[in-house]
């Protein structure tokens, strides 16, 4: 993929949405950078720049490091924290006040990130934390609270996070 098909990624997912296109286009720039130590240092003004007007004045933290896959969508950004040790799939919907990331375990260490699947949309004010795995094809419902893997092709809700759907796959036999 080169720079610019890079760049602009998530621009068809964000249609009717500027907010999200200004932001994911400002968040795959800082990414880019970050693969280069020569870049780094060359636009590292841009990178503080980035911070602050992403974290500090709209209130959306989308580290540099994130991985996070084509076709991100972004509704409502503000307080939208995300750690950069999550890696998120394809196509993921993240809404405003979600916060996604580790949690301190009773040893105090911090535990892993999690890792959500393709075409996971993730619901107003929810919560996902640990060394969880949100599989593909998942609905997280407003306000859950999510500390336990996820199987692929459900809906969870609540808190905690219970599966309150799940698809049935459909399989063809020749």
């Amino acid at each position: 993929m080169n720079a610019i098909t890079y760049l602009f990624q998530d621009r068809k997912a964000n249609h009717n949405n500027f907010k999200g296109q200004l932001v994911l286009f400002l968040f795959r720039l800082a990414s880019l950078i970050n693969r280069s130590m020569i870049a780094k240092v060359i636009f590292y003004p841009y990178l503080l720049w980035y911070r602050y007007v992403a974290d500090w004045l709209w209130g959306i933290e989308l580290p540099r490091k994130l991985k996070a896959g084509k076709g991100l969508i972004i509704y409502h950004g503000h307080a939208l924290v995300v750690n950069q040790g999550v890696v998120l799939g394809d196509n993921c919907v993240l809404r405003n006040s979600v916060t996604i990331g580790h949690k301190k375990l009773a040893d105090g260490s911090l535990s892993g990130c999690p890792r959500l699947g393709n075409n996971v949309d993730v619901g107003a004010n929810v919560v996902i934390i640990g060394d969880i795995e949100i599989g593909d094809n998942v609905i997280i419902g407003a306000g859950s609270v999510v500390t336990k893997s996820v199987p692929s092709d459900c809906t969870v809700v609540g808190n905690p996070a219970r599966i309150l759907e799940k698809k049935e796959s459909l399989h063809f036999v020749k």
